[in-house]
């Protein structure tokens, strides 16, 4: 198991990708939340098997009226989440 971030920037608030987002990691049986940030930029916690993981990074990209210009992913410290929540909130930067 591991944890990964995905920031992603492009046409991905105000189109659905955060429910596409939810709905390919219930599928897949991954853990973890999405959120808008404020910059307009999309930020994803997940966790699984690492196998998982690619393939559902690679899934983000067949969300309808979604257009993804840039995605960056970096794995960070395990985090266990008991499903795959949306974020309402903003996100805050730590300082």
């Amino acid at each position: 198991m591991k944890t990964i971030e995905i920031r992603i920037t492009g046409r991905v608030q105000g189109v659905g990708f955060r429910a596409c987002i939810k709905r390919i990691a219930t599928n897949l049986g991954i853990g973890g939340e999405a959120m808008n940030l404020p910059d307009g930029r999309v930020l994803i916690t997940a966790t699984g098997e690492p196998v998982i993981l690619d393939k559902f990074v690679s899934m983000l990209y067949g969300c309808p009226r979604v257009v993804i210009r840039d995605l960056f992913q970096g794995e960070i410290p395990l985090a266990v989440y008991p499903e795959f929540t949306i974020q309402r909130g903003a996100y805050q930067y730590s300082t």
